[in-house]
């Protein structure tokens, strides 16, 4: 049977993390609007201010620029300094040819969605604008945002920016996911009572235009959507626990449980992946190292029976070994918990938090699951 140490366990971890964002692909954005319409706001907004220039090179064309998440799941082109007209045209040009090209490329390499964004203050929608969007959509799919949309202090949106919105609707723009306008304010502002507005409705309609095989990445590395990363963990909690539950058909001795142990580190690695946390590798991996030992024990097995003992009437354990069904249930305990912990570090935007508050977390939200499956599986 394997012993393994929290070093061990850290590059396992680091491994399986590999692989899982790797399986993710990557969901990639081309954002367009005139200098001064909230874009870059709106994108860090949505997707955090870690996404960053892939260099300090010329554009990959006229007028484009391509920026990339930490872990690559993330792909944006945007359109500095762009304005329609003779600009708008180039910008497009080079756009036609780098989608013809990613035709022929696997998914990640393609180009899923546009955003085309207008400051609603410009109160205003120009015939070459419209021109430009209905060009830019025969390219790639387009979703229309209002930015920097102001309310007042009963959330009721500004009526110029719900007026503004229905005119371009009425142009009948070739609009996705359908001819509706996103208003939107990425920046709260106090003294005219605006909050943040309108970016789950951009998330949705994100979702809703990319392919089905970009989304896993789209759910990663946006940072709106906290319940979709939670169903995405979900999911993988439970094929997790299925596959222990199999390992456990035939009853699993407790001095052997840490066969259990590379099942749920990658378990562990593919619910990192699916909240996007975008922390420093070394943290992250010696974090994963010392949680799977925090409660003292060298082993899972022992760190089972440390818990069972709490648990079970009596604190006997039926033939001292670990079945299908406690086996399934420990390890989506610790799915939770690692839940728990990466719904802490998004809060907080990365691993800043303190260890032991970390590990508090983790072990707290362990053992109330445990003890809750353990109850149910009797």
């Amino acid at each position: 049977m394997p012993d393994f140490g929290a070093e061990d366990l850290g590059r396992l971890f680091a491994e399986r993390h590999s692989e899982a964002i790797a399986e993710l692909g990557r969901f990639n954005l081309a954002v367009f609007g005139k200098t001064g319409a909230g874009k870059s706001t709106l994108i860090n907004a949505i997707f955090g201010q870690d996404v960053a220039p892939t260099g300090t090179g010329p554009p990959i064309t006229t007028g484009l620029h391509y920026y990339e998440h930490p872990d690559g799941i993330l792909g944006l082109f945007d359109s500095q300094g762009f304005e329609t007209g003779h600009s708008g045209d180039a910008v497009l040009e080079g756009l036609a040819r780098i989608v013809t090209q990613s035709k022929s490329q696997p998914i990640e390499r393609q180009i899923h969605a546009a955003w085309y964004v207008v400051r609603w203050s410009d109160r205003r929608f120009e015939d070459a604008q419209a021109a430009f969007v209905r060009r830019l959509a025969s390219l790639v799919p387009v979703i229309f945002v209002l930015s920097q949309v102001p309310t007042n202090a009963a959330g009721e949106v500004h009526q110029d920016a719900r007026m503004l919105a229905q005119y371009v609707e009425s142009t009948m723009l070739p609009l996705s996911p359908t001819n509706r306008v996103i208003l939107t304010n990425a920046l709260a502002d106090s003294f005219i009572a605006s909050g943040q507005y309108g970016l789950q409705d951009l998330v949705d309609a994100t979702f809703e235009t990319a392919p089905e095989a970009a989304r896993r990445a789209l759910s990663a590395a946006q940072l709106v959507d906290k319940e979709r990363k939670r169903q995405a963990s979900a999911k993988i909690i439970k094929t997790a626990s299925a596959s222990a539950f199999a390992t456990g058909v035939t009853p699993i001795p407790f001095s052997d449980a840490a066969i259990l142990i590379p099942l749920q580190i990658a378990m562990i690695a593919r619910i990192t992946a699916a909240y996007g946390l975008k922390v420093p590798a070394s943290r992250v991996t010696a974090l994963v190292g010392s949680l799977m030992l925090s409660t003292g024990a060298t082993t899972a097995g022992r760190w089972l029976v440390g818990s069972l003992l709490r648990v079970v009437p009596g604190g006997q354990i039926p033939a001292m070994a670990i079945s299908g069904t406690v086996a399934a249930s420990l390890t989506r305990a610790i799915g939770w918990a690692w839940v728990a912990v990466c719904e802490q570090m998004l809060l907080r935007g990365e691993i800043n938090v303190d260890m032991a508050l970390v590990q508090n977390i983790f072990q707290s939200e362990f053992r109330n699951r445990f003890k809750v499956d353990i109850r149910r599986d009797k």
